[in-house]
């Protein structure tokens, strides 16, 4: 056995991180990055000491290469994917993993008829603080889960990305590009949502460019730009969810979850790592006594990687045969989820989720991304 051969389509923003991450991990090895400018895929294979470089076309006919990380832009996910397993190689995607419900469905029915795997961002879902955070819920530090709030707040994308259009275009906004870490996380926490609804909103019909050779340069804002969301999961459980590029408090990573025993706060679901706390019931309040709460640190236990781990747990787990994490049923219900909170803004009336999905599981015990396994 040997280190799983990985090629990387797209070389964008993202790229760099994947591809520093991938490089500290034994058990994967970078073979070929391709792009559809081929100088940039060259500068980055350069930048990054990967042996070849290429076109999309290239990374698929490499034969060494098992595993296509597709970090594309969403509108191209599922078609570039699509051509990977028509390759035969398994797909990591970045999020989200597609943008229409038949498109995912399809790519998924393509992959079990051709027997490789599917894996889709976020993997933050495999981070130590995130996995320190389920296992201390699960071992019932809050009691029984009842509700969950999260909250992503921010002025935009367009005042530091040079290039901010495609954030707000169909298939974007706070919705579809940040969406995906927060409802991953929720669903690994309390299950598969049963229904949703949403109010959105989109004040500004154009947006400016702040930075880079575009900077003053003007885009037309195509989907609501804050989003506000109520979900009810099967298991009984809600949240309720705000994503928002029009705020000026700039406040991101809010994620708690309330239960019959206490209240937990978790790292930010865009984030590998950070703050994870509880506190208990004050119990009866009698004249004098302090409201204030104590804070019950949770120990966060794991190394601290990177974008890269979930394909690193991919390969992993497609040679002990058990089921990945960030798979891509996960993120078929997420991406529904998602739309179906879309529909429900448009509507303004409860929009049922038509996808399920099976319990996430978690990391193994002992879990090193640092030893060579394969």
């Amino acid at each position: 056995m040997s280190a799983v051969g990985v090629g990387v389509i797209g070389v964008g923003v993202i790229s760099d991180t994947y591809l520093e991450h991938l490089g500290s991990f034994p058990d994967v090895e970078v073979l070929i990055v391709g792009d559809l400018l081929r100088d940039r895929a060259k500068a980055q294979a350069e930048k990054h000491g990967i042996r070849a470089h290429g076109t999309p076309e290239d990374v698929l006919a490499h034969p060494d290469v098992q595993l296509v990380v597709n970090l594309t832009i969403p509108a191209a996910h599922v078609e570039v994917s699509a051509a990977a397993v028509a390759a035969g190689k398994h797909v990591w995607s970045e999020k989200p993993i597609g943008l229409t419900r038949d498109g995912v469905a399809g790519l998924l029915e393509q992959a079990r008829a051709a027997g490789v795997r599917i894996g889709s961002a976020p993997d933050t879902l495999l981070g130590p603080g995130f996995q320190s955070a389920r296992r201390a819920i699960a071992a019932g530090v809050i009691g029984e889960p009842l509700f969950a709030q999260t909250a992503f707040q921010t002025q935009g994308p367009d005042l530091w990305h040079p290039n901010p259009g495609f954030l707000f275009a169909q298939g974007a906004g706070p919705l579809l590009d940040m969406g995906p870490y927060y409802f991953s996380a929720l669903i690994s926490l309390l299950g598969p949502v049963d229904r949703v609804a949403a109010v959105g909103m989109r004040k500004q019909e154009e947006r400016r460019i702040h930075t880079g050779p575009n900077a003053g340069a003007t885009f037309r804002v195509e989907v609501p730009s804050t989003m506000q969301i109520l979900t009810a999961f099967e298991s009984g459980t809600q949240a309720q969810s705000l994503l928002s590029f029009d705020s000026a408090l700039e406040r991101q990573g809010v994620l708690e979850v309330h239960g019959t025993e206490g209240s937990i706060v978790l790292p930010d679901p865009n984030m590998f790592t950070g703050r994870i706390a509880f506190v208990r019931p004050l119990g009866v309040l009698r004249d004098g006594m302090s409201v204030e709460q104590e804070w019950i640190p949770v120990e966060e236990t794991g190394a601290v990687t990177g974008r890269g781990l979930g394909v690193l747990d991919m390969v992993r787990a497609i040679a002990e045969g058990r089921p990945h994490i960030a798979s891509g049923d996960l993120g078929r219900h997420v991406v529904d989820v998602l739309l179906s909170a879309q529909e429900s803004a448009e509507t303004r009336e409860f929009v049922p989720v038509r996808s399920t999905v099976p319990p996430v599981p978690m990391l193994p015990e002992g879990f090193d991304p640092f030893a060579a396994t394969l």
